[in-house]
């Protein structure tokens, strides 16, 4: 009789093992020539060398499923056992990982959907600042957040910063209710919203209680420098020329950025430039900075989307100076 102890530190081990050990015991229950004993974040097993091997590749899997999904419901607990490996890793495993950015909460996968999201993708991951460029819906913001996300899980930064220039579209700061922090909320939540879908409630709760995810206006970056992080200037198009250089030059050691930016939806006053446009010209051919455009073909969200981003760009070509009425 051998022994072996698995170690379950990568997941929960209370979704491991069940409500009331409920799955522990559909384990044990598959494997009953073996001796099988829990205790906090490890299991024993005990028996014969080929039983206790059977088991552990079975529990392998399990905890992969898990890694990659948080949750494991009893029937897929269950089937993982009780199918063959070809099978399971056919059902349960993805056959293409590096494609999947992050596994977010229940399950859900988080993935570049179109061409020029993979091409966001690709160039995060050749160079260390990334502007992405492109109208409403393009998956811009949400693209970058998962990119922020999958860094921050394979422990290549330390830290993500979310930052927005917090630019009155039409409202007045001044006479929204609340503190400063209920009044910019707002302006943020795209933000929050994203890494909602990626990071479960509890885990992104404790990220932002110690300020390894940070969310916060442009002006607040003013004076730091920023090592080790995932960096992402969302709405880039509401910064002016300083601002955008003043964002730039915060970027330290083992760091990336991603600028995101829509320039046909700028709510700068009218006596103030975007400084998307500058940023994009004048640092177009440097070694290290990517640059990513995207169109009405990227659009993930209602298909009306595309159809309305098509029709103000046909107003555009049609106004004597190419710009929107504002």
């Amino acid at each position: 009789m051998t022994e072996t102890i698995i170690n379950l530190d990568t997941v929960n081990p209370i979704e491991f093992f069940g409500v009331n050990n409920s799955k522990f015991d559909i384990l044990k229950k598959k494997f009953p020539l073996l001796k099988i004993l829990s205790r906090g974040t490890q299991i024993k097993l005990s028996g014969a060398p080929e039983q206790i091997e059977q088991a552990k590749e079975k529990i392998d899997l399990i905890i992969q499923y898990m890694e990659r999904n948080g949750h494991l419901s009893e029937n897929y607990f269950e089937q993982i056992l009780g199918g063959d490996d070809a099978e399971v890793i056919d059902n349960f495993v993805d056959k293409n990982p590096n494609e999947v950015l992050v596994f977010g909460p229940n399950g859900k996968t988080v993935r570049a959907r179109t061409a020029n999201q993979k091409r966001m993708v690709s160039a995060i991951d050749k160079n260390d600042i990334v502007f992405a460029i492109g109208p409403a819906g393009t998956g811009k913001t949400y693209t970058a957040v998962a990119l922020a996300v999958r860094a921050l899980k394979n422990k290549i930064v330390k830290k993500i910063i979310l930052t927005r220039p917090a630019v009155e579209a039409g409202e007045s700061l001044g006479f929204l209710p609340g503190d400063l922090k209920e009044k910019i909320d707002p302006y943020l939540r795209p933000l929050y919203d994203a890494l909602d879908d990626m990071i479960p409630a509890d885990k992104l709760g404790y990220y932002m209680s110690t300020r390894t995810i940070e969310i916060a206006p442009l002006a607040y970056m003013r004076g730091r420098t920023l090592d080790n992080a995932f960096i992402i200037l969302d709405e880039s198009q509401n910064a002016n020329d300083l601002q955008i250089k003043m964002f730039l030059t915060r970027i330290g050691s083992n760091a990336k950025a991603i600028i995101t930016g829509d320039p046909t939806q700028v709510d700068l006053p009218r006596n103030q430039r975007s400084g998307l446009e500058k940023a994009v010209r004048i640092l177009n051919n440097i070694e290290g900075i990517a640059h990513i455009e995207l169109d009405e073909e990227d659009v993930v969200r209602h298909k009306l989307v595309k159809a309305i981003i098509k029709a103000y760009e046909k107003e555009k070509e049609n106004e004597p100076d190419g710009s929107y009425h504002r």
